[in-house]
């Protein structure tokens, strides 16, 4: 069930995405900001969490994932160290993903060629 679970809630992801894109002036760049707060938000309502535990990977690997892993840092940190803390908690929840993004993208402008 977990499967059908992940697929429904990422493909709703996906679709409003989709929909906001085609039916808006948004760019890309604007709609994966817009994607990153919701995932924040949702967290800092305590839906995120619930997300997590109905559809798994359905919840963990679209972008509203990334602000959800911004705002659980900011939060544990601040718990932790205070108002200093919420650099620190950010920093160390994300800097896996954004690492394997910088490294990736390294990779690609390496070996690719440009049109221009």
């Amino acid at each position: 069930m977990i499967y059908i679970n992940a697929f429904i809630l990422c493909g709703l992801i996906c679709a409003l995405g989709q929909l906001l894109l085609d039916n808006t002036n948004l760019t890309p760049g604007h709609l994966n900001a817009i994607l990153v707060v919701i995932g924040a938000f949702l967290s800092f309502l305590g839906l995120y969490e619930v997300m997590l535990d109905w559809a798994g990977a359905g919840a963990s690997v679209p972008i509203t994932n990334f602000g959800h892993l911004l705002f659980k840092g900011a939060y544990e940190g601040f718990l932790s160290d205070g108002f200093t803390g919420l650099l620190k908690g950010i920093l160390s929840t994300s800097s896996g993903g954004l690492s394997v993004a910088i490294i990736m993208a390294f990779l690609v402008a390496i070996f690719s060629k440009p049109k221009h």
